[in-house]
């Protein structure tokens, strides 16, 4: 008899591994993922992209609002009688009469090397903290949030121009590759899961729209892990003329001047600490994204604009 798995999980970066799993012949017997969401006008229902993958491989799945205090949720969680849940970016916590419902536990995939950046927004943080690498933890979930055992750890290196977007992508296929070896392993007892060094816990807290606003004070590098660790959303912003403007794309340069100050004919912006940032793309608001030799066509940032952190 083939061993039974519930996956969980909802975005873009759950889907890989869920299809990773599918192909390789695993029982997949139930998909969570989180409800369909209005658009803003509440003219479309929008799908989570493990609810649309999982209609297509015609996977049965499940969107409850929410697990906790949910009898008929756990009645029938507990019915599966599953191996092992696979967590992936559910997006809900798990109640602790759940966690006891597999043979095998829950295991999370988490987007960090634990212990370091626990929590809602692990790839933006540690990109806006110009770290130098991330990666994958393999966990078994436990009460507390991202605090459970390791079994393995998969890293990558960081740049200055990766942005989140493409780190997301990175390591969601290096989680989709290393799962299935993984989950053998878990299934047959051969994993050896150690706990975490929770005296090195950093947490990487919900991203608010607000963070995004650029201080023109701060180091160029930092401007930069904040426009690359922010995109695509919420993204990284200044004000001008009563007008907000997000930085889609930038790099560093060597301009001198004013904090704020506009130096160039092409959107080179002094910082702090005697360093400069060139805007490669821009949007404008309600604008579409443009690159930064067509924006400056028709805007009035121009060469000698102070740009201030209002």
């Amino acid at each position: 008899m083939s061993k039974k798995i519930v996956f969980m999980g909802t975005p873009m970066f759950s889907v890989p591994i869920l299809k990773s799993l599918y192909i390789d012949g695993f029982s997949i017997k139930c998909v969570y993922t989180q409800p369909s969401q209005k658009s803003h006008r509440g003219q479309k229902i929008n799908k989570s992209p493990v609810q649309i993958i999982s209609e297509t491989l015609n996977i049965n799945f499940r969107s409850p609002q929410s697990l906790k205090n949910n009898i008929e949720e756990y009645n029938f969680f507990k019915s599966i009688d599953a191996d092992v849940a696979i967590v992936v970016a559910y997006g809900q916590i798990i109640p602790k009469e759940f966690l006891s419902l597999t043979k095998k536990g829950f295991i999370n995939i988490h987007a960090s090397i634990l212990p370091k950046w626990r929590g809602a927004a692990p790839i933006q943080r540690s990109i806006m903290n110009l770290d130098t690498e991330t990666g994958i933890s393999i966990m078994k979930i436990n009460e507390k949030l991202d605090s459970g055992p390791v079994c393995n750890t998969y890293k990558i290196n960081l740049n200055q121009n990766f942005n989140s977007k493409e780190v997301s992508e990175k390591l969601s296929l290096l989680a989709a590759d290393k799962i299935i070896g993984n989950v053998k392993d878990i299934l047959e007892g051969h994993s050896k899961f150690v706990d975490q060094d929770h005296s090195k816990a950093t947490y990487a807290k919900k991203i608010e729209k607000k963070e995004g606003q650029i201080n023109w004070n701060d180091d160029a590098l930092n401007i930069i892990g904040k426009i690359n660790g922010l995109y695509p959303s919420p993204g990284a912003f200044f004000n001008f003329n009563c007008e907000r403007y997000k930085i889609i794309k930038a790099e560093i340069g060597n301009g001198t001047g004013k904090n704020g100050e506009v130096i160039s004919d092409n959107l080179e912006i002094v910082c702090g600490n005697n360093k400069s940032i060139k805007i490669i793309e821009i949007q404008r608001e309600g604008k579409k994204v443009q690159k930064v030799e067509e924006f400056i066509l028709g805007s009035q940032i121009k060469k000698g604009s102070l740009l201030t952190n209002a």
